[in-house]
């Protein structure tokens, strides 16, 4: 499996049980952690994703109980994609119409059959039929049959007023490929089997996003280890002009951030050590996990965060 890929999605929701009680027993995805926004840590941090959440298969969460509505527009995600067997798109409109979950009609996009629909929160998704997605890992302990289950990501929509200059952050720094063109999709690909297209529509003239319930906060990018990482960053200054944060502990990977030219947030985080570092495999996102440097607040902290059961 290659490295140039995303690594996982973060996005803005409403009510934390309403958004867990979704993407577990809506969309069958697996808690991978439980923790807290590091940064306001009186937030949950959910994240959600395969049985070992692994890079590209991970979208997270920091929910807030009284959001206002973010909204789509330039210099935004304009919608994050799930990969699926091909053969699963319909189970997946029967699943979802069953659920209450209203779904666009199946449509195709290079190619692939797309299945589009939104989260409580107003978070556009989509599922992408991929034929050879079967063979890809998932988890299978989430109410949805084995052979129909999310596999990861495929990837993001990206919507900026000028595609190529986003475009030569993706292959120049990130190793993605142009690959194809689909009406004002520009496509780029990388290596890693999940997590590894994105698609990027320029539109200029539109209204500009807003941060907010159903808004993508940031995408990052993988980085095998903190050697690759600092190369990208080096790139980035020499060839782009751009520089980034500090490099950041997140516990499970490590992180800098950047905005790039269109005005997304990109983070560059490394794959490692992963989510099993604070606790076993078979229980992941059983038990609120809290980084060193919180551990002291624990019990004040859980009494702020809200109820989930």
């Amino acid at each position: 499996m290659g490295h140039h890929g995303i690594h996982h999605v973060t996005a803005i929701a409403g009510p934390a049980r309403r958004n867990l009680d979704f993407y577990t027993k809506v969309l069958g995805l697996r808690l991978v952690k439980k923790t807290v926004n590091f940064d306001d840590p009186g937030t949950y941090h959910f994240y959600f994703g395969d049985e070992a959440g692994h890079p590209g298969s991970i979208l997270t969460f920091f929910p807030w109980e009284h959001v206002a509505p973010g909204r789509v527009g330039v210099g935004w995600t304009q919608e994050t994609a799930f990969r699926v067997p091909e053969a699963s798109i319909g189970y997946w409109a029967h699943r979802l119409l069953e659920k209450g979950v209203a779904h666009g009609a199946p449509e195709k996009r290079f190619g692939q059959s797309v299945l589009t629909f939104k989260d409580p929160d107003g978070t556009s998704l989509a599922l992408v039929g991929v034929p050879e997605a079967g063979n890809d890992p998932a988890w299978t302990d989430g109410g949805v049959p084995a052979e129909s289950a999310i596999r990861g990501l495929e990837g993001v929509t990206l919507l900026v007023e000028d595609g190529a200059k986003t475009g030569a952050i993706l292959t120049d720094v990130f190793g993605f490929r142009e690959t194809a063109q689909d009406g004002s999709l520009v496509r780029y690909q990388g290596d890693a089997t999940i997590g590894a297209t994105v698609d990027i529509r320029s539109a200029k003239g539109f209204l500009p996003g807003r941060m907010g319930g159903g808004s993508v906060h940031h995408i990052a990018f993988r980085a095998a280890d903190d050697a690759a990482q600092e190369a990208m960053v080096k790139r980035l200054a020499e060839n782009h002009g751009i520089r980034t944060t500090e490099q950041r502990d997140r516990n499970y990977f490590r992180s800098v951030y950047f905005r790039e030219p269109g005005g997304i947030l990109f983070e560059i985080a490394t794959d490692a050590p992963g989510f099993a570092v604070d606790e076993a495999a078979g229980t992941l996102g059983q038990k609120l996990k809290l980084p060193p440097f919180l551990e002291p607040r624990r019990s004040e902290l859980e009494a702020k965060l809200p109820e989930l059961a």
